[in-house]
């Protein structure tokens, strides 16, 4: 790892920054090097430890259309080792919003700065997506 998270926030910008560029290794640097770390995307099962956490990011970096994430209806919550960040990703793919996800972001304190340990990542309900599945993002 070299890249270095003084915050829990930077550590956040840097995921959603590497994952809008489809970019394996900046996003593996986010990962802790744990064999503990937990990845859970929409509709998957629960994947363990950095290997199957990055074979997870390769396969849907693959997936077609440039994705854009604003994200809204941020909580946080930290302490001196570890911060919870629950928020909803708003997606959008070639500049149309396609829904929301809701998500919650684990970060630890580890060798190095933060880290994160968790991503888990569910659908929004339908009743709180935009009306408007057409809006565009900027």
């Amino acid at each position: 790892m070299t890249a270095v998270f003084a915050t829990p926030q930077e550590a956040e910008e840097a995921f959603y920054d590497a994952f809008e560029r489809r970019d394996l290794a900046s996003m593996m640097e986010v990962w802790a090097d744990d064999e503990r770390v937990v990845c859970i995307h929409p509709g998957s099962e629960r994947l363990e430890g950095p290997s199957e956490v990055a074979e997870s990011w390769r396969h849907l970096f693959a997936a077609d259309g440039d994705m854009q994430f604003e994200l809204s209806d941020e909580q946080y919550t930290q302490d001196a080792l570890l911060a919870i960040h629950t928020v909803r990703e708003n997606i959008a793919v070639d500049g149309r919003l396609q829904g929301s996800v809701l998500a919650t972001n684990i970060y630890q304190l580890v060798e190095g700065g933060w880290r994160m340990i968790l991503h888990h990542a569910s659908p929004a309900s339908s009743a709180r997506v935009v009306e408007q599945p057409d809006t565009v993002l900027h």
